[in-house]
């Protein structure tokens, strides 16, 4: 951090997000009683993030990595452009922490990128964003904020399949060892992230950790998120990006598995994350985030679809 600025306040406390279901009676809230329809679409929606937001780690220290895997630090950590703001306060904390050899932040322009840079430039005026390449929005961030730079940057790709075929092809250009890889990206995308790699570098050792945890309630005026998350979707947004993912994720004809498109490792998607889903798409038809061609990959054989 540059001399004179302050730690950021949503930085003075890093918590950690248990992924584990709430224990209730199906149709019922905590206390028993029967959930309302709210309740219940708030109660999916939070199947859905504990599902697609996988954290590996309780916390991004060299002390969570040797007792989760046997190793002080790891070959790289990965951001990707694909976050929200709080994605670089994750990498600053990660390269405090010194967690792994080399940082890397892998983003060009995709479907979420105009958003990073409006919502970057409003809450730090000093950080420029026009035109650039999320890798880069990012690396600023760092550097406005932490006096911080990644090690190397991937300003070319435009969806999570080039995302990784990009990041490969960075590593083995630099001659980057990577037997084991942090990858850090927005909650909604984590779980897809994880398996595109697995499909490409199977032998791998993949240590998720989604860049924030959201919960959402139901409260009178509709549902709100109970955690303040900076830089967080619109809840309307939020349930889209979710939704696609199921579909995505899903190992059918339809979905990005093998037995689909095959731009990803199979993934095993839970009887009540389906279950889950399907109670969303009654509730919010026509909501699920179709692919925009504009930033498909040149040869979807070889990289998937927005």
């Amino acid at each position: 951090m540059k001399d004179g600025q302050s730690r950021p306040n949503h930085l003075k406390e890093m918590t950690f997000f248990l992924f584990c279901a709430k224990v209730t009676h199906k149709g019922t809230g905590k206390e028993g009683s029967k959930m309302t329809g709210m309740e219940q679409t708030a109660e999916d929606i939070n199947t859905l993030v504990r599902f697609c937001g996988k954290r590996d780690l309780p916390l991004l220290t060299q002390a969570a990595l040797q007792e989760a895997y046997g190793i002080s630090r790891a070959d790289a950590m990965v951001l990707f452009g694909g976050s929200i703001l709080c994605g670089g306060d994750v990498l600053a904390e990660a390269m405090r922490n010194r967690i792994a050899e080399k940082y890397i932040i892998v983003g060009g322009a995709g479907h979420t990128t105009e958003t990073l840079r409006q919502k970057m430039h409003a809450a730090y005026p000093e950080v420029d964003t026009d035109g650039l390449p999320e890798a880069k929005v990012f690396d600023s961030y760092l550097e406005n904020c932490y006096g911080l730079k990644a090690d190397f940057l991937e300003c070319e790709s435009t969806n999570c399949g080039n995302n990784i075929t990009f990041l490969l092809r960075l590593l083995e250009e630099k001659h980057i060892p990577y037997s084991s890889i942090i990858l850090a990206q927005d909650a909604s995308m984590q779980r897809r992230m994880e398996a595109g790699l697995r499909k490409y570098a199977p032998d791998v050792q993949i240590i998720s950790y989604a860049v924030y945890a959201a919960s959402v309630t139901a409260a009178p005026e509709g549902l709100v998120y109970e955690n303040e998350i900076r830089g967080m979707w619109d809840m309307n947004q939020y349930i889209t990006l979710l939704m696609g993912e199921i579909t995505r994720l899903s190992d059918n004809a339809d979905g990005y598995g093998p037995k689909g498109k095959g731009f990803i490792a199979h993934v095993d998607i839970p009887d009540d994350v389906m279950e889950a889903f399907g109670r969303l798409k009654e509730r919010y038809r026509g909501m699920i985030r179709r692919a925009n061609p504009l930033y498909a990959s040149s040869d979807t054989k070889k990289a998937e679809e927005p």
